[in-house]
């Protein structure tokens, strides 16, 4: 059996079923249905003891996600950008379009096994394990793990804040030099500090800017929602933004190009940087050239 993850439950308002909790409180179970289905599997702990859907949890248990040992594993097939491995971990250039994790085989967890060797030691992971999350439309680097203990130790690291992560955004209209985002998402704190790199004329919206994002909480979808609060959504977010100002074929424009951590067992500085995604550059350069072409015509 090894540790995938552990939560120590709180803001409970009252005792609740099990199956109730939420699964948005780990890291590593992305739906009601992938809970239950952990529950069932007896991969679920209570206070190191197995849970079940109906049993009752409150404000200070310990819920533990485990993986058996016996488990078996398909890898699905593609290749994958790895930016840098060890025995106890990797990182990766994720590409847009595709799942980190979830009920679906198309998956980068699938991925991952095709692509980076298993630690077999008796800490290895059956299942190479994604520390963090990139929403399917993100590309960028992606923090992976090899074994349980690299695993708990980063995502200590990343609970504690200890973890830089920076993004790249293009985004519509032109904020300010820079600022601090901290309004909270679905009641739970968020912040976001950006930077603006340039801003670039567009003859369809005005202005386009590309920004760097430092992220330091990890709310789902927070820099689409978090820039999409001040009015500068980022181009091609079907979600928050425009849908008319959407690129056909192009995507979200949003790249996670920084990471750097602690190693997990070196205690080493490792930082990491991606360039800008050639459509970022590809989409400001063609900005320009129309606007310029329009002003001489």
């Amino acid at each position: 059996m090894k540790i995938i993850e552990t939560i120590k439950l709180d803001n409970l308002d009252n005792q609740m079923r099990l199956s109730d909790i939420g699964f948005h409180r780990f890291d590593y179970i992305h739906s009601r249905k992938a809970l239950i289905k952990a529950i069932k599997r007896g991969d679920i702990l209570i206070n190191d003891q197995r849970g079940y859907t109906a049993d009752y949890v409150k404000n200070g248990d310990v819920i533990t996600l485990i993986e058996e040992e016996d488990i078996t594993y398909k890898a699905y097939q593609r290749n994958l950008e790895i930016i840098y491995e060890d025995d106890y971990l990797a990182v990766i250039n994720k590409p847009a379009g595709v799942d980190v994790s979830g009920n679906k085989f198309k998956t980068i967890e699938n991925m991952l096994l095709s692509n980076i060797s298993l630690n077999t030691g008796t800490d290895g992971l059956k299942k190479l394990r994604p520390v963090h999350r990139l929403d399917n439309q993100t590309s960028g680097l992606l923090l992976i793990a090899k074994t349980s203990g690299a695993l708990i130790e980063l995502s200590r690291q990343f609970q504690a804040r200890e973890i830089v992560k920076k993004y790249s955004a293009i985004v519509i209209g032109c904020p300010a030099n820079e600022g601090v985002i901290d309004s909270p998402i679905g009641k739970v704190e968020a912040l976001t500090k950006y930077k603006l790199i340039m801003t670039c004329p567009s003859l369809k919206v005005g202005e386009i800017s590309l920004l760097e994002l430092r992220l330091f909480t990890g709310r789902t979808h927070q820099l689409r929602i978090h820039l999409a609060s001040i009015g500068h959504h980022i181009l091609g977010d079907k979600l928050y933004g425009n849908k008319d100002l959407v690129l056909s074929g192009k995507g979200l424009f949003l790249s996670a190009t920084e990471l750097a951590f602690n190693h997990p067992i070196t205690q080493e500085k490792l930082s990491f940087n991606l360039s800008l995604p050639h459509k970022f550059t590809a989409h400001l350069e063609r900005e320009k050239r129309r606007f310029e072409k329009y002003q001489k015509d």
